[in-house]
């Protein structure tokens, strides 16, 4: 298979946010996930006009929100070792509480936190 198209160690779909934000939201990235910052680009006024961050195998591509492209929430779901611990680090890193860790009718146990710049994780483990 030809994998020149995109960037070695990119995945083929890579969510990408405009949040209000985006420096605010890689830190809590690195916080909460362990993200790996992998490149911020600024505008002259020191937006970000593109920002990647790689947690796990995946890279998150963001933005500030600006002129013809505001802010908007988001949801993104984030499998992780120990969801407890990882809803409870998002807390501590200033994320806002959505729903507590519960274990429901599938396998996994699920929790969500709501970061400043409006992008809601949902963080599960799954537990059989």
């Amino acid at each position: 298979m030809n994998t020149y198209f995109k960037p070695k160690d990119y995945s083929t779909v890579s969510p990408y946010l405009i949040v209000k934000g985006a420096t605010r939201t890689i830190k809590f990235l690195v916080n909460v996930f362990d993200a790996i910052n992998l490149r911020q680009i600024p505008d002259s006024s020191g937006k970000l006009i593109h920002a990647e961050v790689r947690i796990d195998d995946t890279v998150i591509m963001m933005s500030d929100g600006g002129e013809g492209w505001p802010p908007i929430p988001s949801h993104v779901h984030v499998y992780v070792a120990n969801v407890d611990d990882t809803y409870k680090r998002a807390l501590k890193a200033g994320g806002t509480s959505v729903q507590e860790p519960i274990k429901k009718e599938d396998e996994n146990k699920r929790g969500a936190v709501k970061d400043a710049g409006g992008t809601t994780w949902w963080i599960s483990t799954k537990v059989e």
